[in-house]
């Protein structure tokens, strides 16, 4: 598995963010905050890596002066050692291209079996440079460049690619180093790790996260990617059309002196999941719950075309793209339908009818939370204008969007405990009736959590 078993046209190169320093005593590797120096090196080794700071080059070009000197073993350790980039050649043409980001795994010293598939966790998808397949837990890409390779990808055993055996057992042997193969299809479902993880859900994990893959902060994080290429997304939303319901302002003032204590509402905090539609939430109270929790309290203009929001709960950057929508079944004083809490305004603007097949599917997917599968008085779906978010922040924001639904879950969870009110947040809703029912674009706006509000069984 040396560097010397690559066809003789494979190229090598330093790995994107390496530098090699060299020197008459030697060699540095940087690709902070890792390095490596490398010592006891012949005169014609430290050639090899004068010829390979220039761009990538094969072991005969990196040779070719180096008085003999074991350039392919010097190949090998540092691929080894994920200062490398492979790319493997072979009747003129690139076939695919080995690119670390982290430690490599130790070379295997078997085989791949005729069994092995790829994990269930790899994923194949195209980008501007072409295939690229990726793993969440590897520690390199390998980018396939001869589209001949992608029928190998079920394993060593796969129908013949038309391509000479060597270079399909070299495949299948880098497959197995870089992670991607995994002994049979049945292989990852023997451990509760592997089998308890979803390929969505780790690969969310992973690449929301800094890690090996994400070091720096370049394309990671709150870098206002957008700014200069597109406008930031309006911090309101334009206004549904008909007449709004104009919503009555509660007295925080007095609310300061007469609220229960942080320490109550903490501990009598419950998920409830009976109501009384005897006695159901009124539209006061509706008010009061959406004003105390969800209400725009300002606005501030930060640079050109940058507004940032004020609310009750806490947002990343300042960029608030949750807006919610009341979904009522049994409000006394208000008509069934879905509504638009305006935060501006402090309305609620119709948005459809109660009678709307998409409006029926929305109470409907609470019955799974509720007791003996009753229907809401109020189904509050929060969902994202993701724009707002996303024009800020790269890799991170969908995750960003989740954190700010779980402090506006909670948010709306003890100023109803303080309310006297009943509140239950959802596991889960239904997307894509939400699209159906609000009229919008899912890449623009997307339900991403619900709660269940009214007013609480007798005990």
């Amino acid at each position: 598995m040396s560097a010397v078993t690559y066809p003789d046209q494979t190229r090598f190169a330093l790995r994107t963010g390496v530098t090699c320093l060299t020197t008459p005593a030697g060699a540095i590797l940087l690709n902070p905050p890792h390095n490596e120096k490398l010592t006891g090196l012949a005169g014609g080794q430290l050639h090899a890596l004068k010829t390979l700071n220039k761009g990538p080059a094969t072991v005969a070009e990196m040779a070719a002066g180096a008085d003999g000197a074991d350039v392919a073993g010097l190949m090998d350790r540092l691929a080894d050692a994920g200062w490398l980039a492979v790319t493997v050649r072979d009747g003129g043409r690139d076939l695919y291209t080995i690119r670390p980001f982290g430690q490599p795994a130790p070379r295997p010293t078997t085989p791949p079996r005729w069994s092995a598939t790829l994990s269930k966790f790899a994923v194949l998808h195209r980008d501007s440079e072409g295939f690229v397949l990726e793993h969440p837990r590897g520690w390199c890409d390998l980018r396939i460049h001869d589209p001949r390779l992608l029928a190998l990808l079920d394993g060593p055993g796969a129908a013949d690619a038309n391509v000479p055996i060597a270079v399909k057992t070299q495949f299948a042997e880098d497959l197995h180093w870089c992670g991607f193969m995994v002994p049979d299809e049945t292989s990852e479902d023997r451990e509760f790790g592997t089998r308890s993880w979803s390929a969505p859900d780790l690969w969310f994990h992973r690449r929301s996260t800094l890690g090996e893959r994400t070091v720096t902060w370049e394309h990671f994080g709150p870098t206002k990617w957008g700014k200069g290429q597109f406008p930031q997304p309006a911090a309101r939303k334009p206004n549904y059309p008909g007449e709004p319901v104009a919503l009555a302002t509660p007295d925080l003032t007095a609310r300061r002196e007469q609220d229960p204590s942080l320490t109550a509402v903490l501990e009598d905090r419950v998920s409830t999941r009976a109501f009384d539609d005897a006695r159901p939430i009124t539209v006061e109270q509706l008010a009061e719950l959406l004003y105390r929790t969800g209400r725009t309290r300002g606005s501030q203009t930060v640079g050109e075309g940058e507004e940032l929001l004020s609310r009750p709960y806490p947002s990343g950057g300042g960029v608030y793209e949750l807006e919610l929508y009341p979904v009522v079944r049994n409000v006394a004083g208000l008509a069934p339908g879905m509504y638009h809490y305006d935060s501006f305004d402090h309305v609620l603007r119709p948005v459809a009818d109660a009678d709307s097949p998409a409006v029926s599917r929305l109470l409907k997917s609470t019955r799974a939370t509720l007791a003996e599968g009753a229907d809401p008085q109020v189904l509050l779906i929060m969902a994202a204008r993701s724009g707002r978010v996303m024009w800020t922040y790269e890799q991170v924001a969908y995750a960003v969007i989740l954190k700010h639904v779980g402090v506006l879950m909670q948010t709306i969870y003890l100023a109803s405990t303080a309310m006297g009110l009943g509140a239950c947040a959802q596991g889960f809703g239904d997307t894509a009736a939400f699209v159906s029912a609000a009229g919008v674009d899912e890449l623009e706006e997307c339900s991403v959590g619900s709660m269940i509000i009214g007013s609480p069984a007798p005990r």
